[in-house]
């Protein structure tokens, strides 16, 4: 028989109450959790109970034993690596999909949160201006979507110099070549190393990190063989997008297979305002994390390929037990995983409540709280801002590296924004990223602040 559905009532209604406090809470709230995870496990930990606990009670422990240690990286002051708040209707979707409890595998199976999927990824292509007829997988997060887009793409160059990896691996194959912008994403390196591509052939890139056209052009025509081109949306550090149009034209010349990573920066396409990814279509792949630029819960990537065919050779699978579509496929053809949560679902959602403009307006609205930044940062003594800030990222500096280090702790230490360290172009820097859809004048004013407050004690 099924669950006695009396059996929730109290412990969501317990969870919804610890949810709506944490809410709440959160404008003013310190950014930085208040024990580390020594602390959280001793309350959390001590030995497994010899018998069972009421379910409501166990809600009221886990609140209890985690809310001390938890960031509030849904804060509009939260500008530490690159982490999206959450939209109301996207949170929403993702409480229903818990209770519903779907494996979205297969469109048979499931037919609801399929077809949910399947509306949002027609919306996604259509909002980004990216080939209707692609495939769009929802995966993980951003290194998902590298991984299962580049698997895509072994698969089709392959293929073109007559070898089956499927039948007979990698040992004794062409070989891929992938050349990559210096300043690419790490995740990128890690996903080619899951795939057994090996380590890439950096390309020169200019000040801002973007590749050079001009390079790219000489390391294409100083090899052969099967190539993969791997172009950045969205520079880590400085928000800088390569210009894909044209460093496509001079890769598929050559042949070669050209993936995008815009892991916060493919969402940049929905504002022809900003102009940043002017005639990026033409590439063959692209990711994405929609909870970092869409503000979709964690657990959102995005891999889109625009021919379907070599996706589908490297994802899917069939099995004797399996009810399978024979029509336009299933989920579990586009992704590296058979049994998973509908994750999609989250972004019809935040798709569904935004609508063409609402998108366009939050990428807008994350360049502009940008540049405010930068710009107040720019008037704090000693500081300097190092890029040009197109989009969404600002790096600083403070003078020596030790002063920047120094400024960056205290203003963690302060509690009132959260921008994280890091190091680019040879220097520490204090990094920014907004990505949060609830970041407001309020927020970029006291953040600006507390750095004032952070540089003149350092």
């Amino acid at each position: 028989m099924s669950a006695d559905p009396t059996l929730y009532a109290v412990p969501l209604e317990r969870a919804a109450r610890h949810a709506q406090a944490w809410l709440v809470a959160e404008a003013d709230r310190p950014i930085p959790p208040r024990v580390d995870a020594d602390t959280a496990a001793a309350t959390l930990g001590g030995a497994l109970p010899d018998g069972p606990t009421d379910p409501a009670e166990v809600v009221d422990l886990l609140a209890a034993g985690v809310e001390p240690g938890l960031m509030s990286m849904g804060s509009g002051r939260f500008f530490g690596w690159v982490i999206g708040g959450t939209l109301p209707a996207a949170l929403a979707a993702d409480w229903m999909l818990s209770a519903w409890d779907q494996n979205a595998g297969l469109r048979f199976a499931t037919p609801g949160v399929v077809a949910a999927e399947e509306v949002a990824a027609r919306w996604l292509l259509d909002l980004l201006g990216l080939p209707a007829g692609a495939d769009v997988g929802f995966v993980t997060g951003g290194m998902m979507a590298n991984f299962t887009c580049l698997a895509a793409a072994r698969q089709h160059v392959l293929a073109g110099a007559g070898w089956d990896v499927d039948a007979g691996g990698l040992a004794g194959s062409p070989g891929v070549r992938v050349l990559v912008g210096a300043d690419r994403h790490v995740t990128v390196d890690v996903a080619l190393r899951h795939l057994g591509l090996g380590a890439p052939t950096p390309v020169a890139d200019d000040d801002q990190g973007r590749i050079r056209v001009d390079a790219l052009a000489e390391a294409l025509a100083a090899g052969s063989g099967p190539t993969i081109v791997c172009l950045q949306a969205g520079n880590l550090h400085s928000g800088a997008f390569d210009d894909v149009a044209a460093a496509t034209e001079v890769a598929h010349r050559y042949g070669a297979w050209v993936h995008v990573d815009g892991a916060f920066g493919l969402f940049a396409a929905a504002s022809p305002r900003l102009g940043l990814l002017d005639g990026y279509e033409v590439a063959d792949s692209w990711a994405t994390d929609a909870h970092k630029t869409l503000n979709v819960p964690y657990d959102c990537g995005l891999a889109i390929v625009a021919n379907p065919a070599p996706l589908r050779a490297s994802m899917g699978a069939t099995a004797s037990y399996l009810i399978q579509d024979p029509g336009p496929g299933d989920p579990m053809d586009r992704v590296p995983e058979f049994s998973r949560r509908a994750r999609g679902v989250t972004v019809w959602a935040a798709l569904r409540s935004l609508g063409r403009s609402g998108v366009a307006a939050l990428v807008e609205g994350y360049a502009a709280h940008a540049r405010e930044i930068a710009a107040g940062i720019a008037e704090v003594s000693g500081a300097e801002i190092l890029n040009d800030v197109v989009f969404s990222q600002v790096s600083a500096s403070f003078g020596p590296d030790e002063r920047t280090r120094a400024v960056t702790q205290r203003l963690l230490a302060d509690g009132v924004a959260w921008m994280s360290g890091s190091r680019w172009r040879g220097r520490d820097v204090m990094r920014v990223s907004v990505c949060n859809a609830f970041t407001d004048a309020d927020d970029v004013a006291r953040s600006v602040d507390a750095v004032r407050r952070a540089a003149a004690g350092a």
